[in-house]
């Protein structure tokens, strides 16, 4: 997978599926997950397969994570900060009623 060739130099903590992560300021929340080795960042809608970011660039919809608490976050758009908290995404967000509908 991704390996970094040299350790951050400003740490920033945060948590994926309860587990800790540490990342560089400045790592777009997909670089900094598959450098942690995160394989998986949510399961297909139609399927339910694995999928993990392809484009890192916001085209393709495969690096959807829930981040503290808000689905359908595309992770590689998204900047590291202390102290989020991430979430694999399991199939379609969750429609909760008001401007959703």
């Amino acid at each position: 997978m991704f390996l970094r060739i040299r350790e951050p130099v400003e740490a920033v903590t945060f948590s994926f599926d309860g587990r800790s992560v540490t990342a560089a300021r400045g790592d777009t929340l997909a670089a900094a997950l598959l450098a942690a080795g995160v394989e998986t960042f949510r399961d297909s809608v139609v399927g339910g397969e694995p999928r993990a970011p392809y484009c890192l660039m916001g085209i393709c919809y495969e690096c959807l994570v829930t981040i503290d608490g808000i689905q359908n976050r595309q992770s590689c758009l998204i900047e590291v900060r202390e102290g989020m908290v991430v979430n694999s995404q399991h199939g379609a967000r969750l429609v909760t009623g008001g401007a959703d509908r």
